[in-house]
C-alpha cells in the first residue's frame, strides 16, 4: 500500500521556523567587539562556557572592533613593542576568540529585555520576531568620543585630529609641534598636561571665560609654562595640506575676531557618550549615562547582567583597561552561571 504524503504547507513551514527560533538560546551572550568583549570571550571560551558574541554591523557608526579601528598606531598595548594599527590589534583579538570557540555573529543587538529570566535579545533585523534568550549578558558596547564636526574634521581625523591624547599624543606627527586641546574640564587639563611631554607648545581652547576644571587642575595648568590658555575661544575650521593638519581657524567669542592658529594636532576633550541606549531605564546608571558597577567588579544592579569596558569606565578609557575589565566580567559571569546550575 502506497501512502500519499502531502507537501509541506506554507503555514506548517512558518510554524516550524518559529519553533526553531524559539529554540535559540545562549548560555552567555557578549555584546560588543572591542578589547573588553573579546577578552571576555577568550576567557569564557577557554572555560568551556560556549559564549556567543554579537559584534555588530556598524553599531553606533563604528565598524566591528570598536573605537580602536579608528586609531592608526598603537604603541602602549603590552606585548607589542613594534607599533601596530588598531584594526590589526582587534583582528588578532577576534582570531583568538574564534580559535577558542567563540560563536561570533555579525549582527547588531537593537533591543534587550532584562525584566525576567532568561533575558531576551533582538537584533535589528529580528525586532518583530521571536527573541533569542540568554542566561547571562556581558555588555561591552563601549563609548564614543564626542566630536565637533568642524569643517575639515573628516579630512584630518587621525591625521592630526584625535579624541584621545593618551592614545595618540606620542605619535611622531605630534612630536615637538604646537598642539591644541578643546575643552574646559579636568579631562582637557589632564590631556594638555600630558601632551607637554611631546608637543612644543600646548593651547587649550575654552569657550567660556573660565574653566570647569577643579581648582587643583587649574593651578597645575597655570604653573606650566608650555601651556597657553585661550579663553572665550572656539574653533571654526581645521585646515591643512590635504594630508596632515597644520592650522586651526579660531574665533574670539567676545570680539568676534577670527585668526589662524598654527597647530599640528587637535585633541577633543569634550566628553564621551556611552552606548547604553539598549538598556536605558533597566539598569542603574551614573549621572553621565555610564552603567554603574560594584567597585572592583562588573556586577550591575541586575543579577546576570554584567558591564565591561568603556560602557562603565568614564575615567580611564584605555584598550588595556578595557581588556582587564573584560577578564573581570568573564570571571564574574562564570561564577554566576556556575551558581545557577
Amino acid at each position: 500500500m502506497i501512502r500519499h504524503i502531502a507537501p509541506l504547507r506554507k503555514h506548517s513551514l512558518e510554524s516550524s521556523i518559529r519553533v526553531q527560533l524559539r529554540m535559540v538560546h545562549h548560555k552567555v551572550t557578549i555584546i560588543g567587539s572591542g578589547p573588553a568583549a573579546h577578552t571576555a570571550a577568550i576567557y569564557l571560551s577557554r572555560a568551556e562556557m560556549k559564549p556567543t558574541l554579537y559584534e555588530g554591523m556598524m553599531a553606533n557608526g563604528i565598524a566591528a572592533g570598536g573605537q580602536l579601528t579608528t586609531t592608526t598606531e598603537i604603541e602602549n598595548f603590552p606585548g607589542f613593542p613594534e607599533a601596530l594599527s588598531g584594526s590589526e590589534l582587534m583582528e588578532r583579538m577576534r582570531q583568538q576568540s574564534v580559535k577558542f570557540g567563540t560563536n561570533i555573529i555579525t549582527e547588531t543587538i537593537s533591543k534587550i529585555d532584562l525584566s525576567s529570566k532568561p533575558f531576551k535579545l533582538w537584533t535589528e533585523f529580528n525586532e518583530d520576531k521571536v527573541p533569542v534568550t540568554t542566561d547571562a549578558i556581558i555588555l561591552a558596547t563601549g563609548a564614543s568620543a564626542k566630536r565637533m564636526h568642524l569643517p575639515g574634521e573628516e579630512i584630518y581625523w587621525q591625521k592630526g585630529i584625535s579624541a584621545c591624547a593618551v592614545c595618540d599624543g606620542a605619535v611622531p606627527i605630534f612630536r615637538n609641534k604646537p598642539l591644541a586641546v578643546i575643552g574646559g574640564g579636568d579631562s582637557a587639563c589632564e590631556e594638555a598636561e600630558f601632551l607637554t611631554k611631546y608637543g612644543s607648545k600646548i593651547y587649550i581652547l575654552v569657550r567660556k571665560n573660565h574653566f570647569r576644571a577643579s581648582v587643583i587642575m587649574q593651578r597645575r595648568i597655570e604653573k606650566n609654562a608650555n601651556i597657553i590658555v585661550l579663553f572665550n575661544t572656539v574653533a571654526l575650521e581645521a585646515k591643512g595640506d590635504g594630508k596632515l593638519l597644520d592650522m586651526l581657524r579660531i574665533k574670539n567669542t567676545k570680539t568676534d575676531v577670527e585668526n589662524d592658529l598654527e597647530v599640528n594636532g587637535l585633541f577633543y576633550a569634550i566628553g564621551h557618550t556611552p552606548a547604553t541606549d539598549i538598556v536605558k531605564g533597566q539598569v542603574d546608571e551614573q549621572e553621565t549615562g555610564y552603567i554603574k558597577t560594584v567597585s572592583g567588579s562588573s556586577l550591575t544592579s541586575v543579577p546576570g547582567f554584567f558591564a565591561a569596558g568603556d560602557v562603565q569606565d568614564s575615567r580611564y578609557r584605555q584598550a588595556v583597561t578595557s581588556a582587564g575589565s573584560g577578564c573581570i566580567a568573564a570571571l564574574d559571569a562564570e561564577r554566576y552561571l556556575s551558581a545557577q546550575e
